[in-house]
């Protein structure tokens, strides 16, 4: 890779300090208002992220991890979602209550994203190289010759064959796999601090999603960034994240670092997860399921939203919400959770 710009700078607060978290969010709640009723999608989310390290954000589909990505970045759509409750910090600054013309200085230069859907991302009508030239020529005044050549090289960055060549095709002309490190490349151009991407292997063969993931990686390393990276996925994850945060129902359940929630979950959504994944010394045998249906956000159980579904549930399971608990290193919402991290 070449002309890579690492962010070597100190975390400040708002009063100028070092020493606070380089991107926070704080018990943040999101609501959808509908016709059938308010969906409550996000319900108290904490986590934080810092330069140089990756936290991946697991769940299953409707968990609410794309929605809290949308709310950090402001492109939330309003209606239906509306932010009630929390704070997100970007070096100490609340984005939340930032002027609009701020936060969009932010969008991009500070905090990137990378969609889950790179065609649908991608405008059809105008080539790759024009549409990651034109931030350079709005957001840095860029000539358009001068847009062109950064283009490519951020094309070169991202390992696309032929850059100087490419540059020019449109969207549909690329495969998966390659749309996707078009999309990367768009995501790193004003060189941000944090990157955030969702999904970023959905409907890739398992051999590109490798190279994909891969490449994050590398990136990460080689520019110093803070990483988000949402999936459903903990195969995906098992090599390039350094803590998991899991989700379900709108909350956080548990969070560890890697090696920690892979060696002991201590919840059991997270235990039932890393069951269902399929293992070569089980081969022939029945893979293992999650009983039941992620629950309805316009009615989510009362007590711990996964009681119906948990092999664990008691009685208090439907009677009380568990928090989020500390246990050294690790948190978890379960009523069980010491008797868990106990366990051998």
């Amino acid at each position: 890779m070449t002309d890579i710009k690492v962010n070597t700078a100190p975390v400040l607060g708002t009063d100028g300090k070092a020493g606070q978290h380089l991107l926070e969010v704080e018990n943040l709640h999101v609501e959808f208002r509908t016709r059938d009723g308010v969906a409550k999608v996000i319900n108290g989310v904490s986590y934080h992220v810092d330069a140089g390290e990756t936290l991946a954000v697991l769940g299953e589909s409707g968990s609410g991890k794309s929605v809290t990505a949308q709310t950090i970045m402001g492109i939330l759509d309003t209606p239906p979602g509306f932010v009630t409750g929390g704070a997100i910090r970007f070096r100490g600054k609340d984005l939340l209550t930032m002027p609009k013309d701020e936060r969009r200085l932010v969008r991009g230069e500070g905090i990137s994203m990378v969609f889950q859907d790179a065609l649908s991302a991608l405008n059809p009508v105008f080539t790759v190289g024009f549409q990651i030239a034109e931030l350079f020529r709005k957001r840095r005044g860029m000539s358009r010759a001068d847009g062109r050549k950064r283009a490519i090289e951020l094309l070169d960055q991202v390992k696309i064959p032929a850059a100087a060549t490419r540059i020019n095709d449109y969207p549909h002309q690329f495969s998966g796999g390659m749309r996707q490190r078009v999309m990367i490349a768009m995501s790193l151009a004003l060189d941000p601090e944090i990157l955030i991407a969702d999904e970023p292997t959905t409907a890739l063969d398992v051999t590109v999603q490798a190279q994909i993931m891969d490449l994050l990686a590398e990136i990460r390393r080689e520019r110093n960034m803070g990483m988000i990276l949402i999936t459903h996925d903990l195969g995906v994850v098992a090599d390039v994240a350094d803590r998991i945060a899991v989700m379900y129902a709108g909350r956080i359940v548990e969070q560890a670092d890697v090696h920690s929630l892979y060696a002991k979950p201590c919840h059991p959504y997270t235990m039932a997860l890393l069951d269902s994944l399929p293992r070569l010394d089980l081969k022939g045998q029945e893979l293992n399921t999650i009983k039941g249906l992620p629950p309805n956000l316009l009615r989510i159980p009362s007590g711990c939203a996964f009681h119906p579904r948990c092999r664990m549930a008691r009685d208090i399971c439907s009677a009380e919400r568990p928090a989020l608990i500390q246990l050294g290193d690790r948190a978890s919402a379960c009523h069980f959770a010491e008797e868990l991290v106990g366990r051998e």
